[in-house]
């Protein structure tokens, strides 16, 4: 593996490579959701750009999450207290999931 010139994106001959599935996530829901058109890529790498410019530090994928959560927002694809149900039910769910089982989220 090596890291890409232009981003730190970790990449292999194959393509992008990921340290965790969640960032393998998020890059398909950039993916899908610019295919659905909620974005262009000129917009993307825009928003993109300005998380890591505001937060250098942070790991990228972090930054890519945070992108998309901005971006999303900003589309009206869902809202800030959405997202803030989203994330309490999400770990809710983690927490009540026994390790190595794949977590479901219920309705409601």
């Amino acid at each position: 593996m090596k890291l890409a010139e232009s981003s730190g994106l970790p990449k292999d001959a194959d393509g992008p490579v990921f340290a965790e599935p969640w960032e393998a996530q998020a890059f398909a829901m950039a993916v899908k959701l610019n295919e659905a058109g909620v974005f262009g890529w000129g917009e993307w790498a825009e928003t993109l750009g300005a998380e890591i410019k505001a937060h250098p530090n942070r790991p990228y994928y972090e930054s890519w999450l945070a992108a998309l959560e901005r971006i999303v927002e900003a589309k009206g694809v869902m809202t800030a207290p959405e997202r803030q149900q989203m994330i309490a039910a999400w770990d809710r769910a983690a927490k009540s999931t026994p390790h190595g089982q794949p977590i479901t989220l219920s309705r409601g």
